[in-house]
């Protein structure tokens, strides 16, 4: 079977993350989730980058983890592939920059996950959302279970891990697991740069900070910090002076 390949395109202050198999069938693998890893580290660094969109080709936005790679695992290998995929995605969780997900199709597993780690999901309507993982006698291992929880609640968030029923795409978006759906995979092509554009009046530096502070949930530090950085001076400038901002490119 061929392997997923993940490449990274950054443009102006836009990035893509880009998943692609030559079966159309996407699949995260220990190599791929360091790829990926790595690609996050990157956006990190690159201090112009506002918006970070995370997007695939093929049937699947994501099918999940490989199996095969983790039949033979003992209960030590399975904890340090747990631990590799959770670093990862929160590692992109932390981004300052805005992330979404653009679910082409069915993001199954390890898939879902990946989207629970954007600050938002788009979808198809003809998407598929779910965690099968205990079909298969496993649990979700990559933070899906909080991220999911807090998302939707502790009682709809069981009920979709604790039967690996998937949603469909309107489904999923009736109970706030999607943010947005639309028709099509060629409407979701247009809808993501739309829908990311929808942040530029924000300034990057507190968009870093507000994540920061719904990841801790310690707002007065992050408020406090707020008067530490150049936007919050020209913000605030700006508004009295009846202007638009012009704002640095992150936290300084």
């Amino acid at each position: 079977m061929t392997s997923t390949q993940v490449q990274l395109k950054i443009e102006g202050s836009h990035a893509t993350i880009m998943f692609r198999t030559e079966t159309g069938l996407n699949v995260l693998t220990a190599d791929l989730l360091r790829s990926l890893g790595a690609i996050v580290a990157r956006i990190r660094r690159e201090g112009q980058v506002r918006t970070a969109s995370v997007q695939a080709e093929g049937k699947v936005f994501m099918a999940g983890a490989d199996i095969r790679e983790m039949t033979s695992f003992t209960p030590e290998q399975g904890r340090a592939y747990a631990e590799v995929g959770q670093n990862v995605f929160a590692d992109l969780a932390a981004l300052p920059c805005i992330t979404v997900a653009a679910i082409q199709g069915a993001a199954m597993g390890g898939g879902l996950e990946l989207a629970l780690a954007c600050d938002f999901r788009l979808a198809v309507k003809s998407a598929k959302l779910g965690m099968p993982e205990v079909t298969l006698g496993l649990i979700p291992g990559w933070g899906g279970i909080q991220r999911l929880s807090k998302l939707m609640g502790s009682t709809r968030a069981k009920r979709l891990f604790l039967s690996g029923q998937p949603l469909s795409g309107e489904e999923a978006f009736q109970c706030g697991l999607v943010d947005e759906l639309v028709n099509s995979p060629e409407d979701l092509a247009h809808r993501v740069p739309v829908f990311c554009k929808s942040f530029r009046r924000a300034s990057p530096a507190a968009v870093a900070l507000a994540k920061r502070a719904s990841r801790d949930f310690d707002e007065l530090s992050a408020f406090g910090e707020c008067f530490n950085q150049k936007d919050c001076r020209e913000g605030m400038s700006a508004f009295l002076e009846k202007r638009p901002a012009s704002w640095m490119e992150g936290i300084r």
